[in-house]
């Protein structure tokens, strides 16, 4: 099953700024178009939990 267009229409990044995610259906993802945070679908269910994302501005100074 894919995810439902409209829910893809509203989905935003859980961040502050609530950009909007660009979907990746064959890497079963969604990216955000401002931060860059990578967000996971599994089982079809996006997984939009900060921890959980990979990229963004949490991976870039750290140290």
């Amino acid at each position: 099953m894919a995810l439902d267009p409209q829910l893809l229409e509203i989905l935003a990044c859980p961040d502050t700024h609530h950009a909007p995610l660009e979907h990746d259906a064959s890497a079963q993802t969604l990216t955000c178009t401002e931060c860059g945070r990578v967000f996971p679908i599994r089982d079809d269910i996006p997984v939009l939990l900060l921890d959980e994302a990979t990229g963004g501005p949490t991976e870039e100074g750290g140290n």
